[in-house]
C-alpha cells in the first residue's frame, strides 16, 4: 500500500518526528515502570524528547501546505 498519499511530501520529517515520539515515549515509560536508581532522569527526558519531535512536525506540517502559485506570481 503506498502510504505516501497519507503521509504527504515530506516523509523524511515524518518519520523523524513518530520516531522521536515512540523514543520519547518508551524512555518515559521505562522510567516509570522499570526499578532503576535513575529514574527520575529518565522520567523527565522522555517528555522532553517527545517536545524535540515537535520541531520535526512543524517542518512536516510547512512542506505539505499547498500554496496557489497566483499567490506568488499576481497579474
Amino acid at each position: 500500500m503506498d502510504y505516501s498519499v497519507y503521509v504527504g511530501r515530506c516523509q523524511t520529517f515524518f518519520h523523524l518526528a513518530v520516531l522521536l515520539d515512540v523514543a520519547g515515549l518508551l524512555i518515559f515509560f521505562v522510567g516509570l515502570f522499570a526499578p532503576l536508581r535513575f529514574w527520575d532522569f529518565l522520567i523527565f527526558s522522555g517528555p522532553l524528547v517527545v517536545f524535540l519531535s515537535l520541531v520535526f512536525w512543524i517542518f512536516w506540517y510547512l512542506g505539505n501546505i499547498e500554496v496557489p502559485a497566483e499567490e506568488f506570481f499576481p497579474e
